[in-house]
């Protein structure tokens, strides 16, 4: 498998697999292929994606550890930024056709409803990891502060997820919100008990970061 995702055509692939939601979306907006009310189609749509995305992101590394596959983390960056495209989109969807990209109305919008509160709050945490995605941002950060900095996509996690739960809360359809709860939840459990679990064995030398291991919401 390390063979495999080591190919130079590995990445390419992942790039145009992860933009095949965008070009489904676009194609359903010039087709009129969105259903009735393509507007909320294309925020929902962008907004789920983004979490999907996400939980992609967070399940790089225990997939890595528990099946020895190191070569996955060299598509950590990539997804990451993906997560970012998507959660750009979500957030102009709402701006364009919800708003009108009326700035005040948006502010205001913003500042009175919980839940679009919430996901703002994520996408401005989102942001600075995108921006620190690059070597040099690396280099100028340090290992360590880097590090930190990037641990900030387990509170985005959970803003993306409370934000989802209270959309839905307002039709009282809380199937997926279940669903994307448990995924997390247990990306989220393997850490800490792997953590829990390094303790107790006295700790292992951290691995360096390398060209490979780099990325927005890398942990």
């Amino acid at each position: 498998m390390n063979k495999l995702l080591l190919h130079p055509a590995a990445k390419p692939l992942v790039f145009v697999l992860c933009l095949l939601p965008f070009a489904w979306l676009f194609y359903g907006a010039l087709t009129d292929g969105l259903g009735a009310n393509p507007a909320e189609y294309l925020i929902r749509a962008t907004g789920d994606w983004t979490l999907r995305f996400i939980c992609i992101v967070l399940a790089v590394t225990p997939l890595r550890v528990m099946t020895g596959t190191n070569a996955l983390a060299r598509f950590r960056r990539m997804l990451g930024l993906f997560a970012y495209f998507y959660v750009v989109l979500h957030l102009l969807s709402y701006s364009w056709f919800d708003m009108g990209f009326d700035v005040p109305e948006i502010a205001k919008d913003i500042a009175k409803r919980p839940f679009i509160l919430v996901g703002f709050s994520a996408f401005m945490l989102l942001t600075p990891l995108a921006a620190t995605s690059f070597n040099r941002a690396i280099k100028a950060l340090g290992a360590k502060r880097w590090q930190a900095l990037h641990k900030l996509v387990y509170v985005i996690s959970g803003l993306g997820l409370l934000h989802f739960f209270w959309m839905r809360a307002g039709k009282n359809n809380f199937a997926e919100v279940f669903v994307y709860a448990a995924i997390i939840g247990l990306l989220l459990g393997w850490r800490v008990w792997n953590f829990a679990r390094k303790k107790r064995e006295g700790g292992q030398v951290p691995r360096p970061i390398t060209a490979a291991t780099r990325g927005p919401v890398s942990r």
